[in-house]
C-alpha cells in the first residue's frame, strides 16, 4: 500500500513538471511567432514605403535642360515664297525711294531757278550729300535683305506634336522632330518640351502607344526644355513613327507624338 502511494505521488510530480515545461515551451514558441510576425510587418511597411516614395517623389520635382542643336545638322535653303516676298519688298522700297528722290530733285530745280548761284551751289552740295546718304542706306538695306535671303533653314525629316496620356495625371507637350546629320545619322530633338515628371522615364520610338515594339533612346534627360537623342543607324522611322515618354518601372505612358514627313 505504501509503495502504491509512493508511485502515485511520483507520477503526480513528474506530470506536474512536464506540464510546466509544456506551458513554458508554448509561451516561448508563441513569443517567437509573434516576433516573427512583427518583423515581417515591419519589413513589409519599409518595402511599401520605399516603393511609394520612389513612385511619388518625382511628381513633386522639376528638372530643366536646354541643349543646342546637334553639330553637323543638315540645312536647306529658305522657301521660295519667302524669297519672292523679300524680292517684292525690296522692289517696292527701291521704287519708293526713287520716286522720292525724283520729287526732291524737281523741287530743287524749281528752287534753283528762283535762287542765286551761291545758294544753288550750297543746295547742290547738300543734295549730293543727301543722295550719297540715300544710296548708302539703300545699299545697306539691299545687302541686309540679300543676306537674309541667303540664310538657310534646319532640315527636318519627320515631326509631330506631343499629346498627353489623357488620364488627367500624366501629360506631355511640345514638338518632336528628327534632324539628319552630315555623317548619315539622325537625331531626335524635343523642343519646347514639357511633361509631368515621374519615376524611371524613358524616350521610346515605338510602333504603338503600348510600347509593344520599340527602340529605347535612353532615359529622359529632363521633364522641361530642349533635348537631343541619337537615333540608332538603320532605324525605320516610317515603322517606328511614335515618340513615347514611357515610365519603364510601371509601364505607364506619359505622352506621345506621331511623327510624319
Amino acid at each position: 500500500m505504501i509503495c502504491f502511494i509512493t508511485i502515485k505521488l511520483s507520477l503526480y510530480f513528474i506530470l506536474k513538471d512536464l506540464d510546466k515545461k509544456w506551458i513554458i515551451g508554448f509561451i516561448l514558441n508563441s513569443g517567437a511567432v509573434i516576433m516573427n510576425k512583427s518583423l515581417l510587418a515591419i519589413v513589409a511597411v519599409l518595402i511599401f514605403g520605399t516603393v511609394t516614395a520612389f513612385a511619388i517623389s518625382p511628381y513633386f520635382t522639376e528638372s530643366t535642360v536646354d541643349e543646342a542643336l546637334p553639330s553637323g545638322a543638315l540645312l536647306q535653303p529658305m522657301m521660295e515664297k519667302d524669297d519672292t516676298m523679300m524680292e517684292e519688298t525690296m522692289m517696292e522700297k527701291d521704287d519708293t525711294m526713287m520716286e522720292e528722290t525724283m520729287m526732291e530733285k524737281d523741287d530743287t530745280m524749281m528752287e534753283e531757278t528762283m535762287m542765286e548761284k551761291d545758294d544753288t551751289m550750297m543746295e547742290e552740295t547738300m543734295m549730293e550729300k543727301d543722295d550719297t546718304m540715300m544710296e548708302e542706306t539703300m545699299m545697306e538695306k539691299d545687302d541686309t535683305m540679300m543676306e537674309e535671303t541667303m540664310n538657310e533653314m534646319l532640315l527636318i525629316s519627320y515631326s509631330g506634336e506631343f499629346i498627353g496620356a489623357g488620364d488627367g495625371i500624366h501629360d506631355a507637350q511640345g514638338t518632336a522632330y528628327t534632324i539628319p546629320i552630315d555623317d548619315g545619322s539622325n537625331v531626335l530633338r524635343l523642343e519646347n518640351f514639357q511633361s509631368t515628371n515621374g519615376p524611371d522615364l524613358f524616350v521610346y520610338l515605338a510602333t504603338d502607344e503600348n510600347a509593344l515594339e520599340f527602340i529605347n533612346l535612353g532615359a529622359l534627360k529632363a521633364n522641361n526644355g530642349n533635348q537631343n537623342y541619337e537615333i540608332p543607324d538603320d532605324t525605320d522611322l516610317d515603322k517606328y513613327g511614335k515618340v513615347l515618354i514611357w515610365c519603364k518601372s510601371f509601364s505607364v505612358l506619359f505622352g506621345s507624338a506621331d511623327l510624319s514627313p
